[in-house]
């Protein structure tokens, strides 16, 4: 085991068991960014001058349709700036999309409501089958592996693909971003969400009921079926342009009411659950330290403010047996059955079929053709 260690620039530290340090202890994440990603992110005049030949193409092709992209709202920081900036500043006409996978906080649906009513916009709701959610969810939990997100993750990408699919969309507007993303997860602890071969595996283990209507997407569909052959384009425009988390959420508070979250991705009740309590405390990784590094790097956060925060834990103390019991009784079973999973042993990908070669050797081409600029594990 590694004596412990905390980058000398950000707060990622060796509870990443992967994490490795140059001589002046600068991690291999900043490393990372400053020599890949950071030369290759323009927001200057080129990422201007290349958004608007974007949204320039997204207008001509979407002209007398009822929309001219689609674009996916959780009620996050993110999604919401970015359907404010595209419709507000590019004068696009999205289709606004939400996917419940039945975790909806009562603040996400404030957030989502609020923006949709200011925007006058329509907005489709796809709802994910409980009973096949609830089934994959505890599956995940049985498999006793981290990365228990992946059912709710794996339908909000999916049913957004299959969707644009469907209705010949060209353009899915996505709220992810360089600026507050650009330290990436672990990947033992946050795994690839569209490996088919693990999820199937762990299904077939644990999982007990045929999923007749979950919209799967195999990776090979979204990454290069999708893409290449039905043209279908993923846009991240938050990455053309300056982006300032705090800017963002100073203005979706007085532009349309908008309330902020305690937390990045705590607009999923189950994602709050997950990455406050049940990450840190079964596996010992705090994912804060990935938040707070990207905005460290990004020079939007100080580094002794993110450790000051990181002193105290994401959950509240005082609630969290509460929570533990809305999450149990939810998924159907009883609190002592969700502590057995807690305290059982601990597995990993690795402890499964996977396709972790594939998509290693997918993610080196595309970074031989220019297409993506860095690999992390």
């Amino acid at each position: 085991m590694k004596p412990y260690q905390i980058c000398t620039n950000c707060v990622m530290d060796t509870s990443d068991s992967k994490i490795t340090f140059d001589e002046k202890g600068i991690c291999d994440h900043c490393n990372d960014f400053y020599e890949n990603v950071k030369p290759n992110w323009h927001t200057d005049e080129r990422g201007k001058k290349e958004l608007s030949l974007i949204v320039e193409k997204i207008k001509k092709e979407g002209k007398g349709k009822d929309f001219d992209c689609i674009l996916g709202l959780s009620g996050g920081v993110d999604s919401s700036y970015m359907l404010h900036i595209a419709v507000k500043e590019f004068g696009l006409r999205p289709l606004v999309f939400h996917v419940d996978g039945g975790w909806n906080s009562e603040l996400a649906v404030h957030n989502i409501q609020v923006l949709v009513d200011k925007f006058g916009l329509d907005l489709y709701t796809e709802v994910i089958n409980w009973e096949e959610m609830k089934d994959f969810q505890l599956a995940f939990f049985k498999s006793g592996v981290p990365h228990i997100d992946i059912p709710q993750d794996h339908a909000f990408v999916a049913t957004l693909y299959n969707f644009a699919h469907k209705y010949n969309i060209k353009y899915i507007l996505n709220g992810g971003n360089i600026s507050t993303e650009c330290i990436r997860n672990p990947m033992e602890y946050f795994y690839y969400g569209t490996d088919m071969a693990q999820i199937n595996d762990i299904r077939k283990r644990f999982g007990t009921i045929k999923m007749e209507t979950y919209p799967f997407s195999p990776i090979l569909k979204h990454k290069f079926y999708l893409r290449y052959i039905k043209r279908i384009k993923v846009l991240k425009l938050l990455n053309y342009r300056p982006y300032i988390k705090g800017d963002a959420l100073e203005l979706l508070n007085k532009a349309y009411g908008w309330k902020p979250y305690p937390q990045k991705h705590f607009e999923s009740r189950f994602t709050k659950f997950f990455e406050a309590y049940w990450l840190p405390e079964r596996f010992g990784f705090d994912s804060r330290r990935v938040q707070f590094s990207s905005l460290i790097v990004t020079g939007q956060m100080n580094r002794d403010e993110a450790l000051e925060k990181l002193k105290k834990p994401a959950y509240n103390p005082e609630t969290i047996e509460d929570e533990f019991n809305y999450i149990a009784t939810k998924l159907g079973i009883t609190p002592n059955q969700l502590k057995s999973y807690f305290t059982m042993e601990k597995k990993f990908y690795w402890d499964y079929k996977n396709q972790v070669s594939m998509f290693n050797t997918g993610a080196k081409i595309l970074k031989y053709l220019g297409i993506e600029k860095s690999i992390k594990r």
